[in-house]
């Protein structure tokens, strides 16, 4: 079963790195798939690549990869324990916010991904990436908090590129960030929440 879940992966990858089907690819370097586990529990999911992962064509090796890596690694968790994407998988002009077509383009990627890896606990890195599976919340307003939406949780966190730019922002991250192994382990109870206007990519989500 591992063996298939890595050949999915894999062909999701291949797939991915020739995909035109918005415009992103015209001005980026490299693809960025997603890296990590097959069997990961948990699954992180950022807005798009920067100009280090366009680079590389890996996500989060920036500084706030770096940041990433640092809070893992303090909260018992390892980067290759884990799996990291983007909602979008080519890096946007200028670190802009990806448009709502390229997200529509993109998505089936990462629905794809969470399909296979079939994680716990999915935790959407600022706001971009928490529209795709809460609409109806900002990220200011939920950021730490664990939700039960169908068979997984999500636990939205601020982007470490934001916590970067901001001491305060950073202090609540890294206290955030130390509820995480507590809510794969079951020690936090996540509410149930009904996500308003569903659509067909969200139902797929669950």
């Amino acid at each position: 079963m591992e063996k298939k879940k890595e050949e999915l992966l894999t062909q999701i990858d291949r797939v991915v790195k020739t995909c035109h089907n918005c415009r992103l690819w015209r001005t980026a370097i490299h693809a960025v798939p997603g890296e990590g586990s097959e069997h990961a529990c948990v699954m992180f999911v950022g807005e798009g690549p920067g100009y280090n992962e366009d680079k590389l064509g890996r996500p989060f090796v920036g500084r706030a990869g770096v940041l990433l890596d640092r809070l893992l690694s303090r909260n018992g968790l390892r980067r290759e324990e884990v799996f990291i994407a983007n909602v979008v998988k080519h890096r946007p002009p200028e670190n802009r916010a990806p448009m709502k077509d390229e997200v529509r383009a993109c998505l089936p990627y990462l629905l794809q991904q969470i399909k296979v890896i079939n994680p716990k606990v999915i935790v959407p890195l600022g706001r971009s990436a928490l529209e795709v599976f809460i609409k109806d919340k900002g990220i200011s307003e939920i950021h730490g908090q664990a939700f039960k939406v169908g068979n997984r949780i999500i636990f939205p966190l601020y982007h470490p590129a934001a916590a970067l730019r901001s001491p305060s922002v950073l202090r609540i991250l890294e206290r955030e960030f130390r509820d995480l192994p507590k809510v794969v382990c079951g020690d936090l109870t996540p509410a149930e929440v009904e996500i308003q206007g569903k659509d067909k990519n969200q139902m797929k989500l669950i």
